[in-house]
């Protein structure tokens, strides 16, 4: 029992109408990517304050968990970098929408969070990275001034 004309002919327009729009949709959704890359917004303060938060407050739960604190600062400053790059493609409103490295982002990302779990839990945050932090940040202090 062979396929007759009609029938040959009916697989062939119903295979072209499923292609083309399948294409067509893949071609747009190629487009939406490009176009979403290229308007990535800088990271700003109520942004930048919102991943150090999410940072900080992962940073003291894992502390009570007993999870070690390096451990759970390096994975919460990864994250706060990833975010940033992933997002506001590593831009960051304050620095005039520069772009920063994951490393960077990475150990300023660490720097905050701890001023912030500071604030948060301090009693999770162990006294040798208290004091590092202080020391930092009063030397920041000191060179932002010059």
């Amino acid at each position: 029992m062979d396929i007759n004309f009609h029938s040959k002919r009916f697989l062939k327009l119903l295979g072209i109408s499923l292609i083309v729009p399948i294409t067509l949709f893949e071609i747009n959704t190629i487009n939406k990517q490009i176009k979403a890359e290229k308007n990535l917004i800088a990271a700003s303060e109520k942004d930048l304050f919102l991943y150090r938060q999410m940072g900080a407050s992962y940073l003291c739960i894992a502390s009570k968990a007993e999870i070690d604190f390096k451990k759970s600062l390096g994975v919460a400053s990864a994250t706060f970098a990833n975010v940033i790059i992933g997002k506001h493609g590593g831009a960051i409103e304050e620095l005039g929408n520069k772009k920063l490295d994951e490393k960077r982002l990475y150990n300023a990302g660490t720097f905050q969070i701890i001023g912030s779990a500071l604030n948060i839990c301090p009693e999770s945050v162990p006294k040798n990275i208290k004091n590092d932090y202080e020391k930092r940040l009063k030397q920041f202090i000191k060179e932002s001034k010059k």
